[in-house]
């Protein structure tokens, strides 16, 4: 070791110091990322799944109605059986109540039977207040509020939405349910309070000791539109819903801990080609193959500990901040009302860490295996300290083929491994076969530049050791390639919501009273106000929507009913292909892609699953739509189809087309004024042009991804180190070369000129491989891991615009920092370093 240590000098300890930092820091961002990203979708997930518990409480069955609602008279049957120890109603509603700041706040109210709810649920048992009557949970126009609820309501009286009515109700006490807010109140008086009569939404049944759930479900014979769940199915429901946002944000976070791989392995072998001399001293002396092997690789592994270490603090704190400002879904809007506390995990700590320190070991195999092989004798004398030549590319070769293979296997309990392997296979392989194409694009460049001296200078360096450029830009083609796939992907996504939105928002105007399917049954337009909007002047027609959650599998989120005028299908509705003719006596329904996925709802084949929920008669998919907004699957259906299948006449949405000329301003003046005369207040109805709408729309798209952007970000920055640290090593072992160079008539500018060229060669092949990997890993990720993770498709889009500035920033930044190092390396020293071979 005295004798490695002796070789070095100041300088070049100084600049293996500052490239191992640099490995370190790939290291720590991927861990950090990774672990950040698995914090807080576990603490987010715990914290809903808790309170699911808290309110849900621990029954054997849960008896849910398919479409909102089911008779009580099923109670007093369900109640009655011998079988059953103790049965307790809800009517569950979600709706709007005033804030303290006067704005709407979204409220769950929960109406129980408080004799038995605190058998089954204890967490939704009313606490009365200090001075308030104990039989107060029993009384009308009395509620109990949990901790969420408490923060943002009054204290003293609450004002909740029904219909565009605002009921009175007064804050008789606590209730330690968890979750967002949530308000309990007797069953009899919601029932009253929102003219749910005779209406249940739940029935919690505790089943007697010896009595098995599927014998008394047999024997009960439940009506159809009943479904029977377990009563952990809401927190597995939240967990399918974010499933897929949850995997895809840790696979973009794990991201930068691949690329810190390939830059680990472009330090390394740089690091030993360039102490190769070295190691064979260590050879002469005594030192084993085997044992020059675990040198390197325990060179690998220090780096990745204290990578591993510094990105799990790393990881906590972004987490913690994170939490804070996008909140616990990172902007996916999984996790409504839930304000979760960061839940420390050391196991998930040790298992990032560990894979932080594999990732570093697997980058330092191949510079630890080149390091045991190293010829002694010749290395001594200044031979064989290149990296080694690589003769074949077939691995390769092999694992671009089965990447395209990957690709196109199914996914695998409802995540798109396969195509995520397949990501993985094309990097590795299109990295793996990187010298070949550096030398194949060089060989034909060369002739061209066969009489200018600094270009052919430049150009058959970068021929000539093919293996050395490809190392070099290894960590940039990995990260540019990912920043180019996650840049088509964004672009794709964004742009097909666009012309999305341009096929639903045909309308000039829009009223609606909720943006959120659960509340459609409560918060609804009046239908004295429908009607009056055709009078307004100014408007030409009026287009009506019906909203609401049918649930079709207890064991799945409920799917959202869009209820609207069909007149033309294939232009109202942005299909998927064509629509198909129904048989007479059927009813049309239009699915979206995602029922396809999770209910095999096939164009032309018979929708039987909707039976329960809208009763008898035959349904059949007419068409295929596309659905940016509910991954859980949503069907529409025509209007007077609903209205006579279930004669509902609620109305949640409203589209205004003007007449010719008419002013925007005027008929919203107009809207607002009939607004006030039938509404409690007139911010209970939401007024927006179709631009406003796309606007927000596009909003919340882009706060969706802003992590993604931050991710692509990082992988960027961590390949332009992998450059930086790549070159100064490179260029620091050229001393002499550089001084051999300037006694041949070079001046320094030219030397530099040479220098910055050949940056700009390898980072110009860096740039095309990237590019070109990057639109392979677009097409999986755009056709195979956002229809197998999310149930949508999406037309790729590639912005070239954006796409060759990525790759123009990659080869100036490339060439900059070789021009940088060059100016270090290029001095006085360079041209006394000659004299070291005299």
């Amino acid at each position: 070791m005295l004798a490695l240590l002796a070789t070095y000098s100041w300088q070049e300890v100084r600049h293996h110091a500052w490239r191992s930092a640099t490995a370190v820091l790939a290291v720590m961002l991927g861990v950090a990322l990774a672990f950040s990203v698995h914090l807080i979708n576990a603490s987010a997930l715990a914290e809903f799944s808790s309170a699911a518990r808290s309110a849900g409480g621990q029954p054997d069955l849960e008896l849910r109605a398919a479409q909102g609602a089911m008779d009580e008279a099923l109670y007093a049957r369900v109640a009655g059986d011998a079988e059953v120890a103790v049965a307790s109603p809800v009517l569950e509603l979600q709706t709007f109540a005033i804030a303290r700041d006067g704005s709407r706040s979204s409220v769950r109210v929960l109406g129980v039977d408080a004799l038995v709810v605190a058998a089954v649920a204890p967490g939704l048992m009313p606490s009365p207040a200090a001075g308030v009557d104990r039989l107060a949970v029993l009384s009308p126009g009395q509620v109990f509020l949990n901790a969420a609820a408490q923060r943002v309501l009054p204290a003293e009286r609450v004002r909740l939405q029904a219909g565009l009515a605002l009921r009175d109700v007064a804050v008789a006490g606590t209730t330690s349910a968890g979750g967002g807010p949530l308000a309990v109140m007797d069953i009899a008086a919601a029932q009253d309070l929102f003219g749910r009569g005779g209406q249940l939404t739940r029935i919690d049944v505790k089943l007697r000791p010896g009595v098995t759930h599927d014998a008394w479900l047999r024997r009960m014979q439940l009506p159809a539109q009943v479904q029977a769940g377990e009563p952990g199915d809401a927190g597995q429901r939240v967990s399918q819903l974010s499933r897929a946002y949850r995997v895809n944000l840790t696979v973009l976070a794990l991201v930068a801990l691949f690329t810190g791989a390939f830059l680990v392995f472009s330090v390394l072998a740089l690091s030993v080609a360039r102490r190769a001399q070295q190691f064979a001293l260590l050879g002469v002396l005594g030192l084993t193959a085997r044992q020059r092997l675990h040198l390197v690789l325990a060179e690998s592994a220090v780096l990745g500990t204290i990578g591993s270490v510094l990105g799990v603090a790393l990881g906590a704190a972004l987490a913690a901040a994170a939490m804070n400002l996008l909140g616990g879904d990172l902007g996916g809007g999984y996790f409504p009302g839930v304000q979760p506390r960061l839940q420390w995990n050391t196991g998930a700590a040790l298992g990032y860490g560990v894979l932080g320190v594999v990732a570093a070991l697997v980058g330092g195999w191949l510079p630890a295996r080149h390091a045991a092989a190293l010829p002694l004798a010749q290395t001594l004398k200044g031979l064989g300290t290149r990296l080694p030549r690589a003769r074949r590319h077939a691995a390769g070769w092999i694992a671009l083929l089965a990447a395209v293979g990957l690709a196109m296997v199914p996914p695998i309990a409802g995540v798109p491994l396969a195509a995520y392997l397949s990501v993985g296979l094309l990097l590795v392989g299109g990295i793996s076969v990187l010298p070949g194409a550096v030398g194949a694009l060089y060989d034909r460049i060369a002739p061209r530049v066969a009489h200018r001296l600094l270009p052919l200078l430049a150009v058959e360096r970068a021929r000539r050791v093919r293996e050395s450029a490809a190392v070099a830009v290894s960590g940039v083609v990995a990260a540019l390639s990912l920043a180019v796939a996650l840049t088509v992907m964004v672009a794709s996504f964004r742009q097909s919501v666009t012309d999305w939105l341009d096929v639903l928002l045909p309308a000039d105007l829009y009223l609606r009273t909720s943006n959120s399917t659960a509340a459609g049954d409560t918060a609804f337009l009046e239908p004295r106000l429908v009607q009056g909007l055709a009078q307004v002047p100014g408007v030409a027609r009026v287009g009506t929507q019906r909203v609401r959650q049918l649930l079709l599998d207890p064991a799945r989120p409920p799917v959202a009913l869009l209820a609207r005028a069909l007149p033309d299908p294939a232009r109202d509705l942005p299909l998927v292909g064509g629509t198909v003719p129904v048989p007479a006596g059927a009813t049309p329904v239009y699915v979206s892609e995602a029922m396809v996925d999770l209910y095999g709802a096939r164009r032309g084949e018979p929708l039987r699953i909707l039976e329960p929920a809208l009763g008898a008669g035959a349904f059949v998919v007419a068409g295929v739509w596309r659905d940016y907004v509910r991954q859980t699957g949503s069907l529409v259906m025509d209007q007077r189809d609903y209205l006579r299948l279930t004669g509902d006449t609620r109305i949640n949405d409203a589209q205004l087309w003007l007449a010719p000329g008419a002013s925007q301003q005027d008929v919203l003046q107009h809207l607002r004024a009939l607004v006030a005369r039938e509404a409690a207040q007139p911010d209970l109805v939401d007024f927006a042009s179709a631009s406003d709408v796309r606007n927000v729309s596009l909003r919340i798209f882009d706060r969706s991804f802003a992590v993604t952007y931050w991710l692509q970000a990082v992988a960027i920055a961590i390949g332009l180190f992998g450059v930086a640290a790549s070159f100064s090593a490179q260029v620091l072992a050229r001393r002499k070369e550089f001084g051999l160079l300037a006694h041949l008539g070079l001046t320094r500018r030219q030397i530099l000129a040479v220098v910055a060229g050949e940056g700009a060669a390898w980072t110009v092949i860096g740039a095309a491989a990237g590019l070109a990997l990057g639109l392979a890993v677009a097409v999986v990720l755009v056709h195979v891991v956002n229809p197998q993770s999310f149930h949508w498709t999406m037309d790729l889009l590639l912005p070239w615009g954006r796409l060759l500035g990525l790759c123009f920033a990659v080869v100036a930044a490339g060439t900059l920092t070789a021009w940088i190092a060059g100016r270090a390396a290029a001095g006085r020293d360079a041209v006394l370093a000659v004299k070291e071979d005299w």
